[in-house]
């Protein structure tokens, strides 16, 4: 096995409960954890023996800037299940979506939920 791990991919977009959420937008930080069947990628060096990363990002790109979701929860539920069936050597994925502008009242630096799939 090894991991892949994408840091902080920044997106544009209109999650959240409230009205003003979808009107005004936000940046949403994603990261992915991928673990992946080693398979003969490593000793092959070979990319299609693995996940192109490149890709995966597409996926979560799509994802994040395509319709609104009510729940950060069902955002990072839908990106992981997106990413293990596009990749099929994905063995689990961990997806973290973090909210820096949180609707709460309070100061805090960011709302995160991470979800891994399968569970």
């Amino acid at each position: 096995m090894h991991v892949i791990r994408m840091k902080n991919c920044a997106f544009f977009a209109r999650h959240g409960v409230l009205d003003a959420e979808e009107t005004l937008g936000q940046r949403f930080y994603v990261d992915a954890e991928l673990t992946v069947e080693a398979g003969e990628a490593l000793a092959q060096d070979h990319i299609d023996a693995t996940v192109d990363y490149g890709v995966a990002f597409g996926v979560i790109q799509e994802i994040v800037t395509g319709r609104r979701r009510l729940l950060i929860e069902a955002l990072a539920l839908e990106m992981a299940q997106a990413l293990c069936d596009r990749f099929p050597r994905i063995v689990s994925a961990a997806v973290t979506v973090r909210k820096p502008n949180a609707p709460v009242q309070g100061v805090l630096d960011y709302v995160e939920v991470t979800v891994v799939w399968p569970q």
